[in-house]
């Protein structure tokens, strides 16, 4: 089995499923999908007394985005990022507590944060997004101990960001791992 941490609001992450799920599919493989919170930062605008060093930050985060936004544009991807970075800590609680696939939920999760920018903190969008899938209801805001608990045991276990892989105990953090976590499936 597979597993993969994730986050919705994590540009890495929504870029990784496509890519994770055609592994698994050509190889056969069971994923188990675990939500884990991280923290994205905003692009700093420009000052006109920045310092070298924000100076750096802000075009390292500009040629971030980039990236993410070309290899969204190579899969067919709608993805836009809001000037502030929304949450997603209800809609990770509530796929924590979906019984069976998680995937029709993630899919619509994700599409709500890229393309409509959505807020997946809120408890009534999150609902919407479960009652469109045909989940039974779940209560987000219940489930948010639930998150917690996986994201301290995640962490425990050397998680540190999202995408991050583990598979016979080895961990791996993002997509371009794929190539070898495919040949650690097929020996």
């Amino acid at each position: 089995m597979l597993t993969v941490y994730i986050d919705f609001k994590a540009p890495a992450s929504y870029l990784a499923r496509a890519p994770t799920l055609v592994l698994a599919e050509e190889t056969g493989t069971a994923i188990q999908w675990l939500p884990f919170s991280t923290r994205q930062f905003a692009i700093p605008e420009k000052q006109p007394d920045e310092t070298v060093g924000d100076s750096h930050r802000r075009v390292r985060a500009l040629a971030r985005r980039d990236t993410h936004l070309h290899y969204a544009q190579i899969q067919g991807l709608e993805m836009r990022f809001a000037d502030i970075p929304a949450g997603s800590d209800m809609a990770l609680a509530a796929m924590s507590a979906i019984d069976g696939d998680p995937l029709p939920f993630m899919r619509a999760a994700f599409a709500a944060y890229w393309s409509d920018q959505a807020d997946l903190n809120d408890p009534q969008i999150v609902t919407s997004l479960l009652h469109i899938c045909s989940i039974r209801y779940i209560d987000p805001q219940r489930e948010l101990a639930t998150l917690h608990a996986i994201r301290e045991g995640a962490i425990e276990g050397g998680i540190f960001e999202t995408p991050f892989y583990k598979i016979d105990d080895q961990l791996f953090l993002g997509r371009e791992h794929l190539p070898w976590i495919r040949n650690i499936i097929m020996n």
